[in-house]
């Protein structure tokens, strides 16, 4: 019950923080820096061609990358909840990313974006960072096999330096063009994105600890200089990377535009806490640690708002780069510090150098995180292995993602994942009848009480509730109540195992007490625990029953109800 407790002031103290705090117990020594800038200066090289890849896939500019993972970045380590979380732009922020520029232009992704960093923080105050647990595994399964689909599929026209405009959204379209395009290929752009891909594979294979894209890239553009490949880089499309950063500007907020981008707003906030905390969780798995969820998402909130502020993307924790900052031997927030710095040198120092990035190699780069996200192998085994249940909300969740819209999926998985919760309620929720003759002929059939009714007239029935008592187990109560033909002279109600009860439980008592009275039946409750008795005497249930029907016991319950028989 631990993650239903209020939020603490200790829930909101940056890692960054506590690493220099007296309170902490925890040293942080010259032999712990050295490893956190090993790892930073690992993770800042991997970072590098994922930050301009990510955006220009996302209809940005290799600079907004490079400056979304340098600001978004700082300030995400600076407040993050987490001693290892590196934070930039992420692969799952394409697809929204894609809609809304093409919707609303680079001023409504601005606008968007720091909207979703202020709904991001809102998460973190009130605690909400908690509850990312309670996603089912199929809905985060199918957005991130469905968004691997659509990256993929994004990087078809460079990786093969097809000679047309900017595809379409769709993605039925989108290959349709790809293949009314394809006699335009051109075979040294395709040859460089192969090799590429070919070295990144090669790199992993047998030098593991090395960034296999950073290699692969740096591979493709030395190949393209020396032997004057006709591919189309960096410099000839975006005209380079400035080395210097763009001036602040608040984005529109407007009331109409906050109306018309609230929906996106909301997606890029559901997705950054997604990824975020799933990156902190695996972060734990590796470590041992447990992150600050809360504080987590006021960081990535904050992040974002810089980063808008300052004509960024959206931002957010990143499972890859976390996990190779942990495997590169992080051992605090400063890693994250130092992997943000090497990204600042190489804007201040090397931007013109990315002019000579070929675009197929980043194309490359993306194919391979689009496999590693993908997962396809845990997506099959899940459709193998899986309730039918599960499989159903995996499969809608990924074809939305894929064909329809990001949003849309989002929206559609939440609530299918709400619902998906309450029906896992519900089977182990119930009413139950106290006896096994009683059970006979009942449609609520479930397993026997714990230990034996005691003896009792027959005029006197005993039914318990199990499990919580909220709205999606009030109507099994009142079938519970058409089924009894005879009409007892009394009906017990044991709580025992009613943990809590919501407001359409406490209607449903008030209408089963209702119908009890008019069928001239003594209604008794017993075993009430504390939340529902709370809850019931607040309600002005106990009050209107009578305190005298609400008893400690079964024993009690009996006692009473053979009183009012005799009486």
């Amino acid at each position: 019950m631990d993650s239903f407790k209020f939020v603490s002031p200790r829930d909101f103290i940056p890692r960054f923080f506590e690493l220099f705090s007296k309170n902490t117990g925890k040293r942080y020594s010259w032999s712990s820096f050295g490893k956190d800038c090993i790892a930073g200066i690992t993770v800042g090289f991997v970072a590098l061609p994922l930050a301009m890849a990510f955006s220009i896939a996302a209809g940005g500019t290799p600079a907004q990358g490079l400056f979304t993972s340098i600001l978004a970045g700082f300030t995400a380590t600076l407040l993050g909840g987490s001693n290892f979380q590196i934070s930039g732009p992420s692969v799952s922020f394409l697809i929204i990313t894609i809609k809304i520029l093409s919707s609303h232009g680079m001023g409504g992704l601005f606008t968007a974006t720091f909207m979703a960093g202020i709904l991001l923080i809102l998460m973190g105050l009130s605690g909400l960072g908690r509850f990312i647990k309670y996603i089912p595994y199929p809905v985060t399964t199918g957005f991130s096999t469905g968004i691997a689909v659509i990256i993929f599929s994004q990087q078809i026209k460079d990786f093969l330096g097809l000679a047309m405009s900017q595809s379409s959204s769709g993605f039925y379209e989108k290959w349709s063009e790809y293949f009314r395009f394809f006699p335009t290929m051109n075979p040294a752009a395709l040859g460089i994105g192969l090799g590429t891909i070919l070295v990144i594979l090669a790199v992993r294979k047998f030098a593991p600890r090395i960034p296999g894209s950073v290699i692969g890239v740096v591979a493709a553009t030395a190949a393209c200089f020396l032997f004057h490949l006709p591919v189309e880089t960096i410099g000839s499309r975006f005209g380079g990377v400035p080395s210097s950063f763009p001036l602040p500007a608040l984005p529109s907020l407007n009331w109409a535009t906050i109306r018309l981008l609230f929906p996106d707003a909301v997606t890029i906030a559901l997705l950054a806490v997604i990824e975020s905390l799933l990156s902190a969780v695996v972060a734990d798995g590796m470590t041992g640690e447990r992150h600050n969820s809360n504080m987590e998402l006021v960081a990535q909130g904050a992040s974002n708002m810089v980063s808008a502020f300052f004509g960024g993307i959206p931002s957010t924790g990143a499972i890859a780069r976390t996990a190779t900052n942990i495997k590169s031997g992080a051992v605090s927030p400063v890693a994250g510090m130092v992997h943000v710095l090497i990204l600042l040198l190489f804007v201040l120092f090397l931007a013109p150098a990315a002019s000579l990035i070929p675009l197929t190699s980043l194309s490359a780069v993306l194919m391979v995180v689009a496999w590693d996200v993908g997962n396809f192998g845990r997506f099959f085994r899940v459709i193998k292995t899986s309730p039918k249940s599960d499989t159903i909300v995996l499969l809608t969740t990924f074809f939305l993602t894929v064909l329809v819209d990001i949003t849309f999926a989002v929206e559609v998985g939440v609530v299918m994942a709400a619902f998906l919760f309450m029906r896992r309620m519900i089977e182990v929720a119930g009413v139950k009848p106290g006896t096994k003759d009683m059970a006979a002929g009942l449609v609520h059939d479930t397993p026997d009480t714990d230990g034996p009714i005691p003896e009792h007239p027959k005029d006197i029935e005993i039914y318990e509730i199990t499990g919580p008592f909220f709205f999606g187990v009030a109507d099994i109560l009142q079938d519970t109540l058409r089924g009894i033909t005879k009409t007892p002279h009394a009906f017990i109600l044991r709580m025992k195992d009613v943990p809590a009860i919501d407001s359409t439980g406490i209607a449903a008592l008030e209408s089963c007490l209702a119908q009890c009275r008019h069928r001239k039946i003594r209604l008794f409750i017993s075993e009430i625990r504390e939340q529902p008795r709370r809850a019931l005497e607040k309600s002005g249930f106990i009050r209107e029953i009578g305190p005298d029907h609400i008893t400690e016991t079964l024993d009690d319950a009996l006692a009473a109800a053979a009183r009012t028989g005799a009486a």
